[in-house]
């Protein structure tokens, strides 16, 4: 097998995926918007959005698209209605946009119905894959033999592919963790400890499964790589950059000002009210997130914030 592949999105993690394909011998070209940046990574053998990582000289950069016979989609939610009008054919697409359309409040696998589609999630560092070192994700779509196809092509020594049925499951879990990251982050930030933080992603986890149950996800998902998995390291792990806005937010700082000085896309940012408002159509009460839109919108301190919290009406778990 030596299928065409083309990432599209240089971003962090478009370039990691980019190069480890690479690196494995794979068929792969990266795109990327801009002309200019494209023609400096070629040069350079570097992207300013990866800086440790170093392009592979088989790794083929370009500002105009390929054609290809799989396209790895790995540009922001907000921006994948765009990219995808910009694709030719009908190559399948394996999605890696983690987020909700903030205007349409839906996940990418519900905006992909005119083509073949999956959904690629697990709890992935960008620097870490890029690295090769060892990783898991999964990779889900109903379609068993498309399923089965690009698990074959996309998977590496280091980075190992698992299969789902459940594609709305794994998007989701991709969205909401960066919103309870964000909470976590806050926690950490503000010095409420690690019994808090504890608490908050078992918490998490939970209003992220009512959720999934509501619009037809499988709370194995959930319970699995691209679920708990990413929410543990997104809410964990010092590289996250939605856990890292929440501490900055700890800390007293300003998100206006956090938001201005990054290059990089922080999705929890704009999934929090679009994933309230999903929650809230569905008749599903998610108050962790709930929260997070809260203090992002200024509408509280953390002191309130936390204070309404805990101070909900006691339940059984």
């Amino acid at each position: 097998m030596n299928e065409q592949i083309a990432v599209i999105g240089a971003g962090a993690w478009g370039t990691a995926l980019a190069v480890l394909m690479a690196q494995a011998g794979k068929n792969v070209t990266l795109w990327a918007r801009d002309a200019e940046r494209a023609d400096n990574m070629r040069v350079t053998r570097h992207n300013i959005r990866l800086p440790s990582a170093v392009l592979p000289d088989n790794l083929r950069i370009t500002a105009q698209v390929p054609a290809a016979d799989i396209y790895v989609v790995a540009v922001p939610m907000q921006h994948l209605r765009a990219a995808l009008a910009n694709l030719p054919g009908n190559a399948p697409l394996v999605l890696c946009c983690k987020g909700l359309e903030s205007a349409s409040l839906l996940l990418a696998p519900e905006i992909v119905t005119e083509r073949p589609a999956a959904m690629l999630s697990g709890p992935n560092f960008a620097h870490e894959v890029a690295a090769m070192l060892p990783a898991a994700a999964v990779l889900a779509t109903p379609d068993a033999r498309l399923r089965a196809m690009l698990i074959a092509a996309l998977k590496t020594d280091t980075l190992r592919l698992y299969g789902s049925t459940d594609a709305l499951g794994a998007a989701l879990g991709g969205a909401a963790k960066n919103v309870i990251a964000i909470a976590a982050g806050v926690v950490m930030g503000a010095g409420l400890g690690e019994n808090a933080r504890a608490a908050l992603i078992t918490r998490g986890l939970a209003e992220i499964a009512r959720l999934a149950a509501a619009l037809g996800g499988k709370a194995e998902t959930i319970a699995g790589l691209s679920g708990l998995g990413d929410l543990l390291l997104t809410c964990t792990g010092p590289g996250s950059r939605n856990f890292s806005l929440g501490f900055s937010l700890g800390k007293g700082e300003l998100l206006g000002e956090i938001l201005g000085r990054r290059t990089v896309v922080t999705e929890g940012v704009t999934t929090a009210p679009a994933l309230l408002a999903r929650a809230a159509a569905a008749g599903v009460g998610m108050p962790i997130t709930a929260a997070v839109a809260k203090l992002l919108a200024g509408g509280a301190g953390i002191a309130q914030t936390m204070a309404e919290l805990m101070g909900r009406a006691l339940k059984d778990e």
